[in-house]
C-alpha cells in the first residue's frame, strides 16, 4: 500500500495539471494561486486512502478527490471574506491580495471547476459521488451560517457549536473518506462506518484547531493567533469560559466578545488570560479525546484486515497530535 506522503504526492501532482484558462486574467491567477498555497491536502488524501484501504485502485479516486480540494479551497476563499482574514497558510488571502469581488467570483468558478472534475468520475460510481458531493457541499454552507449566526449570538450552547462544526468541518472529511470507499466499492455497512469515523474525526480535528487559534505557534498553524477572538467566534473555548466565569472574568468575556474595534495584543491576550484561569484549554483537550476514542469505535468495526488499516490509523493520530 502506498504511503501518505506518496498519496500526497498523487495529491499535488493532479493539483498542478488542473487545466485552467489564461484569461481572464483576474479570474484564474487568484485560482491558481491559491492551489499552490499548499496546505495539508487532507481530505483529497483521505479519498485516496481509503480507496487504497478497501482495495480500490488509486487511479480511479482521483477525479473526485481533486473536486474535494478544489471546492475545500472555495470555501476557504469565501470563508476569509466573511472572518475579515487577512492570512491563510503563511500567505496574503485572496481578498487582501486582489480584492472581495475578485475573492468571491474566483471562488464561485473553483466550486464549477470542482463539479467538473467530479463529473469525470466513473460512471458505475458517478451518481453516488456527486450525491454524497452535493449533500457535503449544502452542510458546509449550512455549518458556515451558523458559524455567522453565532457572532451576534450570546447563549449559544456547547451541542449548538458541535452540531456547526459538525457541518462545517466533519462532514466534508467524513464524505472524503465515504467517497474512496464508494469508488472502492466498499460494503454498505463499512461506508457507512467510514463515515461515522470520518465525522469524529473531522470535530476533534476542528476542536484541536479552536485551541490552535488561541494557543498555537503562528508559523506552524499558517494564519494569525487569536483570529477567533477577534471576529467573536463563539468556539468551544469560548462557550466553556461564558459558563465557568463569574464577576469580572465574566464582565470582561462579554465586554471583549461585543467589539471588534480594539487592539488586538490588548484583546487577544485578556481572553487568552481569561482562559487561562478557567482551564477551558483541559476541557477542550478532554473533549478532543473523547471524539477522537468514538472515532476508533467505527474504525475498529471495519471489516477489513488489521494491516490494511495502519496507514488510516496512522495518518488521522498525526492530525490530532498537531504540536502547539
Amino acid at each position: 500500500m502506498l504511503t501518505s506522503e506518496q498519496l500526497h504526492d498523487i495529491v499535488k501532482s493532479a493539483l498542478t495539471v488542473v487545466e485552467l484558462d489564461n484569461n481572464p486574467v483576474e479570474l484564474y491567477q487568484p485560482i491558481t494561486y491559491t492551489l499552490n498555497l499548499g496546505g495539508k491536502r487532507i481530505r483529497p488524501v483521505m479519498v485516496l486512502m481509503a480507496c487504497e484501504m478497501f482495495g480500490g485502485n488509486v487511479q480511479t479516486a482521483i477525479n473526485p478527490a481533486v473536486a474535494i480540494e478544489i471546492f475545500h479551497n472555495f470555501t476557504l476563499l469565501h470563508d476569509d471574506i466573511m472572518d475579515n482574514a487577512s492570512i491563510r497558510r503563511g500567505k496574503p488571502t485572496v481578498f487582501k491580495k486582489w480584492n472581495t469581488n475578485v475573492a468571491i467570483l474566483s471562488g464561485d468558478t473553483m466550486f464549477a471547476i470542482a463539479y467538473w472534475h467530479l463529473a469525470k468520475s466513473e460512471s458505475k460510481v458517478l451518481h453516488n459521488v456527486l450525491s454524497i458531493f452535493t449533500k457535503a457541499a449544502i452542510e458546509v454552507c449550512e455549518g458556515q451560517q451558523y458559524d455567522m449566526n453565532y457572532e451576534t449570538i450570546d447563549n449559544v450552547t456547547v451541542p449548538e457549536y458541535i452540531e456547526m462544526i459538525r457541518l462545517k468541518t466533519g462532514v466534508l472529511i467524513a464524505a472524503s473518506l465515504k467517497t474512496g470507499a464508494v469508488v472502492a466499492n466498499a460494503s454498505a455497512e463499512d461506508v457507512d462506518n467510514i463515515y461515522k469515523f470520518g465525522e469524529c474525526v473531522g470535530l476533534a480535528f476542528q476542536l484541536k484547531d479552536d485551541l490552535l487559534d488561541v494557543y498555537g505557534n503562528e508559523v506552524t498553524f499558517g494564519k494569525q493567533i487569536g483570529g477567533d477572538i477577534m471576529t467573536n467566534k463563539k468556539t468551544f473555548l469560548y462557550i466553556k469560559a461564558l459558563q465557568e466565569a463569574k464577576g469580572e472574568d465574566l464582565s470582561a468575556l462579554k465586554k471583549y466578545f461585543a467589539i471588534t474595534d480594539v487592539d488586538r495584543n490588548e484583546k487577544v491576550g485578556a481572553v487568552t488570560e481569561i482562559y487561562n484561569r478557567l482551564k477551558v484549554k483541559e476541557a477542550a483537550i478532554e473533549l478532543i479525546n473523547e471524539y477522537y476514542l468514538s472515532a476508533q469505535f467505527y474504525f475498529d468495526a471495519l471489516s477489513i484486515d488489521k494491516e490494511r488499516k495502519t496507514i488510516l490509523k496512522k495518518y488521522s493520530d498525526n492530525l490530532m497530535n498537531r504540536d502547539f
